[in-house]
C-alpha cells in the first residue's frame, strides 16, 4: 500500500494572511497548523470576541476524581493481582 501523504498547507494563512511555505508543517505567523485547520490556537481563539468575563468563570462542578493508579491500573486490580499470585502460590507449595 502506498504511504499517504498530507495535504499541502494552502498558500495564504485563513487564520492570519501569512505566506505559507509548500511543506509547512504549521502557520510561521500564527502557528497554524493542518490540525487545527489553520486558525488560531485555542489560547487566543477567542480575543477580539470582547466577551465578559462572566463567559470564562468555569461554572462546572468538578470532576470525579479517579483512584490513585499505577502504570495506568487501578490500585486494587494490583491487590486482586497480589492476591491471586499468593493464592496460586499457596496451591502450588500445598502439592509437593
Amino acid at each position: 500500500m502506498p504511504e499517504r501523504r498530507p495535504p499541502a498547507p494552502p498558500p495564504e494563512c485563513a487564520n492570519c494572511g501569512a505566506d505559507i511555505p509548500p511543506h509547512a508543517k504549521a502557520c510561521p505567523g500564527c502557528g497554524a497548523d493542518e490540525r487545527t485547520g489553520w486558525r488560531e490556537n485555542d489560547a487566543t481563539r477567542y480575543d477580539g470576541l470582547d466577551l465578559p468575563d462572566s463567559a470564562f468563570a468555569d461554572d462546572a462542578p468538578a470532576a470525579r476524581s479517579r483512584p490513585p493508579s499505577v502504570n495506568g491500573l487501578a490500585w486494587y486490580w494490583w491487590l486482586v493481582g497480589a492476591v491471586l499470585v499468593v493464592l496460586l502460590a499457596a496451591a502450588a507449595l500445598g502439592l509437593r
